[in-house]
């Protein structure tokens, strides 16, 4: 599909980009590279930032103006677009501001798409969008010699839209708050995985929050696809307000078009051709939500112009990516599992399910104050030890207790990951499974879940005993 948007230049504008995070800093970098004026502020005190301080000596070298703490209305002074990193809402009283002065505002995955040259295929929904998007990323390299992943991967959409340029395709995961401030972003295909409650302290309210999922199919046309998930009611009723072409996929029903697990195969049909891939059992990455996973990717793939037999041997090799569920190692043959990505209760429930039992779960961190009824439930049927850190573990504590699950194998170890790992390893014997799935975000005690779960590798590693999987002859991400 070629991308006819018209060229998109900041040469000569005063760019304001809110927000000192990785999109920040490439939102700044492009648009001085197109010769803006540019400012970059942050509400927070520079010593206060988590980013990288070479990256911001790199900004002032290049003539970046950065402008830490209190945000005035004087920053808009001149000011002919506003760029906002992920984090940072509309609602702040500068962009409102902005906004009043009919300043543009636009998110940084929005000048992404008005810089690229290549289509995108973007990846939405609360839970599977990294596994689902670095799958996509290798399924469209069997397709285009020039293939970009990036966005809420951890890997700024506009730099890999520049990176690409033409003759290529992109593959993007998107948040919700990425979508607060676009306005022409247009994927040629897209997929909504699944939509259950989280980011709303952000949002206010699941009605909000699916609104912003949504956007991501908002501008598509009649030559563009959505791929959406037919086994969550949510989603399945997303058709009725598309203007593109729906593709579904099911990991429970065989349906009449869409991708689909008939006879324990994963298998395609459209526009009246069939085409079988694997078999469930050959994926690379294991558990029910990545075969729904493996379906989305496939379909977005085919739709963007793979060929069937050449995604199958991707589809077999891939073992998914870090922080998801991943293989760490093994202590006295209990295996060490990272699912950090888990910061909601119903990725964990996701990671819980993967497992047939025997789990010392770590939990807790940043509480998003969602309901833990039904993660607790499955707590009680799977875990056999429960170590709880951070904000959240006094109300994940109580939960547990109201659900019934035995106090004395329930541990608090305070903010401190070093504590519960060895307490973890303390406890574990086989055929016992230490996972962490913290079903929280991170920021109460990590800078990402990035971060929280290189840690818990670290400390793992750090353990007498411990084979990680680099040492082991079979080490795997499953």
């Amino acid at each position: 599909m070629a991308v006819s948007l018209p060229a998109f230049n900041f040469h000569g504008k005063n760019v304001l980009v809110i927000g000192a995070g990785i999109s920040g800093f490439a939102a700044a970098k492009i648009a001085r590279q197109m010769g803006a004026a540019v400012t970059l502020s942050d509400a927070k005190a520079e010593s206060e930032l988590k980013g990288d301080v070479p990256t911001l000596a790199e900004l002032k070298d290049m003539g970046v103006r950065l402008v830490f703490g209190k945000q005035s209305a004087e920053l808009l002074a001149d000011v002919t677009h506003v760029i906002l990193s992920p984090a940072v809402p509309l609602r702040i009283p500068l962009v409102a501001q902005a906004l009043e002065k009919n300043i543009p505002v636009l998110s940084e995955v929005e000048l992404a798409y008005r810089l690229a040259k290549s289509p995108l295929c973007a990846v939405t929904g609360t839970n599977g969008k990294t596994t689902t998007t670095t799958l996509l990323g290798k399924l469209l390299a069997t397709r285009y010699a020039k293939v970009g992943v990036g966005g809420n991967i951890g890997v700024p959409l506009s730099e890999v839209a520049l990176e690409i340029g033409e003759g290529g395709c992109i593959a993007a995961e998107i948040s919700s708050y990425q979508m607060e401030a676009t306005h022409l972003f247009h994927p040629h295909v897209s997929a909504i995985l699944n939509v259950t409650p989280d980011h709303l302290l952000r949002h206010g309210s699941m009605e909000v929050y699916q609104a912003m999922k949504e956007r991501i199919f908002a501008e598509e046309t009649a030559a563009d696809f959505l791929v959406l998930n037919y086994d969550d009611s949510r989603t399945r009723a997303m058709k009725e307000r598309a203007k593109c072409q729906v593709c579904y996929f099911s990991r429970k029903e065989e349906l009449p078009e869409g991708a689909f697990v008939e006879n324990e195969r994963l298998v395609l049909k459209w526009q009246g051709k069939r085409h079988e891939l694997c078999a469930v059992a050959e994926l690379g990455i294991k558990g029910a939500h990545n075969v729904e996973n493996a379906l989305a990717a496939a379909a977005m793939a085919f739709l963007a112009g793979a060929e069937p037999e050449k995604m199958a041997p991707v589809l077999k090799e891939f073992r998914g990516v870090e922080h998801r569920i991943e293989y760490v190692g093994k202590l006295r043959d209990v295996p060490f599992y990272n699912d950090s990505k888990a910061t909601n209760t119903d990725s964990a429930i996701k990671a819980l399910a993967t497992f047939p039992g025997h789990i010392i779960l770590l939990a807790g961190g940043d509480d998003k104050m969602t309901d833990l009824t039904a993660f607790m439930e499955l707590t009680v049927e799977r875990v056999e030890e429960l170590i709880l850190i951070g904000d959240a573990a006094q109300r994940f504590k109580e939960a547990a207790l109201k659900q019934g699950y035995p106090a004395e194998h329930i541990h608090l170890v305070g903010y401190s990951m070093e504590k519960a790992v060895e307490l973890a390893a303390g406890l574990a014997k086989a055929p016992q499974v230490v996972l962490l799935s913290p079903a929280c975000a991170s920021f109460d005690m990590y800078g990402g879940f990035e971060e929280r779960g290189r840690d818990f590798k670290r400390l793992a590693g750090m353990l007498p005993g411990f084979v990680s999987v680099a040492t082991e002859t079979k080490g795997n991400l499953v």
